[in-house]
């Protein structure tokens, strides 16, 4: 008898889990379902330049992306920062530029954006603290300043970005691993990617070490997961100068975020 009831409660509290799950996917299929508001969309035009030149079946792709990150994911105001559609439709609409065209989750692994009103501090496990503008952590946060993403927006050709970064490192991260190779279309597309990025990334590394000009900046030396960070940047910012000095580099990343952003230029 204690067995039947035992059984008959997991039963039932089985069927609440399933019920719980099935109401929510739902709710969530008739909010994605509704179209974007004006306002909306307003803000991608004025905060995402290449925008206005995307197709228009782009254009509806980057306003679903974005319109399932601002569903799935959470935001959080830091530092006394108060949270508006201008900030989280930003974020969330530079965000979806990286997987446009792709046949991928909107960052699966990705579950809230920590928004600071500018820089920030942030403290090691000694205790000691560094002055940063955002971070990606593979446990399922970004963090960005949003003077820093401000700027972004209003000068999409200098080759500094901190959304594309950040969520570039989210892509990176995706395998579990953030070392400047994310998850690819092939298996046999690693070998390449290797060998181009690791040929790319000691290059810069030199120039940068003989003070050199570069294309990207040379924060990309600092190790291979930063290098792909910054390629990104300058892939989505600097694509015509990106294309002429470094062609290969181009190519992997063409291939890989399936864009070509010389088109908007």
């Amino acid at each position: 008898m204690n067995i039947n009831f035992i059984q008959l409660l997991s039963l039932l509290l089985f069927l609440t889990v399933v019920g719980v799950i099935l109401n929510r996917r739902r709710q969530r299929r008739r909010a994605l379902t509704r179209q974007l508001p004006q306002a909306w969309i307003a803000i991608i035009r004025r905060n995402l330049p290449p925008y206005a030149k995307l197709s228009p079946e782009m254009q509806q792709q980057l306003q679903q992306y974005t319109q399932e990150f601002l569903y799935d994911k959470s935001f959080e105001g830091c530092g006394g920062l108060e949270l508006d559609d201008e900030i989280k439709v930003t974020i969330a609409a530079q965000a979806s530029l990286l997987l446009l065209n792709r046949k991928v989750r909107n960052y699966p692994k990705l579950c809230s954006v920590l928004v600071y009103p500018s820089t920030y501090v942030a403290k090691n496990d000694q205790g000691q603290g560094s002055v940063r503008l955002g971070e990606s952590w593979s446990t399922g946060a970004v963090v960005l300043a949003w003077d820093s993403v401000k700027h972004g927006a209003e000068n999409f050709a200098d080759g500094h970005n901190l959304v594309i970064h950040e969520f570039a490192h989210q892509l990176d991260q995706e395998d579990g691993a953030g070392d400047g190779a994310p998850v690819l279309s092939k298996a046999s597309c690693y070998a390449t990617w290797a060998q181009v990025l690791s040929r790319e990334y000691e290059r810069l590394c030199i120039r940068v070490d003989k003070g050199k000009k570069t294309v990207m900046d040379s924060y990309g030396a600092t190790n291979p997961a930063e290098f792909f960070a910054v390629a990104s940047e300058t892939f989505f910012e600097k694509p015509l100068q990106l294309r002429r000095k470094h062609p290969e580099l181009f190519d992997e990343l063409h291939q890989f975020y399936q864009v070509d952003p010389t088109e908007w230029k």
